[in-house]
């Protein structure tokens, strides 16, 4: 596929980046870094608005949550050397993507653990119906760090309230937004909305309404598929084929 040029007088092309994924998922953040460096490089010709979607990984996880490790061994079968083998492969490759997820907090790290999360995208939903993408997108990243850097509770509503106040929503609307039936209705829909397009894992992204890319890829496969999504040619049902 030859390069993508944007004519200067023309400036940077708009493009809609829509991702379904889940605070709890590693290779999320990976993926969205990854996403990141690729719209870097594509400054000049590129003006993405990227808008964060809701995926349960593991929506019957109760209050209490489970320890990361035993989580891993249960759901995927795996022993402990395992677990602690893909824990370490995780780490190389979120450093390779300029993301860290090694323990920033005070004192020794608390365990690991696996959380609920429907809480944390009845804020998100929150964020980008009344704030826009820029909010919704800076809460991702502040939930992101917190599981995977703090490892707070990102299923406490008050963990979760002072989450949104890092990133500017006031406090009482965030605790309004977590007890809101009507934003828990969209969190669903959303939901729904990714079985009807046979997501199945995450993260999923769709460019431009036209090409599904699955899993976390690298920078150069990202910035593909975005030039591609910016070509006037294609049917609107055409998907990525990411490895």
């Amino acid at each position: 596929m030859g390069e993508f040029v944007t004519p200067s007088a023309l400036g940077p092309r708009a493009i809609a980046i829509d991702i379904w994924s889940d605070v709890m998922c590693p290779w999320c953040v990976i993926g969205t870094s990854q996403l990141h460096q690729a719209l870097a490089g594509m400054a000049d010709d590129v003006r993405a608005t990227i808008r964060f979607h809701p995926f349960e990984l593991n929506p019957d996880m109760p209050p209490d949550g489970e320890e990361q490790r035993s989580h891993i061994m249960r759901k995927y079968g795996r022993t402990v050397e395992e677990a602690e083998a893909g824990r370490e492969r995780l780490r190389e490759i979120g450093a390779s993507a300029g993301y860290s997820f090694d323990y920033v907090g005070p004192g020794d790290p608390p365990p690991a653990m696996m959380w609920n999360t429907r809480a944390a995208h009845r804020l998100l939903v929150k964020a980008l119906r009344d704030h826009g993408p820029d909010m919704q997108g800076r809460l991702k990243q502040a939930l992101f760090d917190a599981h995977f850097q703090a490892r707070r509770n990102v299923s406490d509503p008050e963990v979760l309230v002072d989450i949104a106040g890092q990133v500017g929503m006031d406090a009482d609307e965030a605790r309004a937004a977590l007890a809101d039936h009507e934003i828990d209705a969209i969190v669903a829909a959303g939901e729904q909305y990714a079985r009807d397009l046979n997501i199945t894992a995450v993260p999923a992204m769709i460019v431009n309404g036209r090409y599904m890319v699955p899993g976390a890829q690298d920078p150069a496969t990202y910035a593909q598929v975005i030039r591609r999504a910016l070509e006037p040619s294609g049917p609107a049902s055409d998907q990525a084929e990411a490895g």
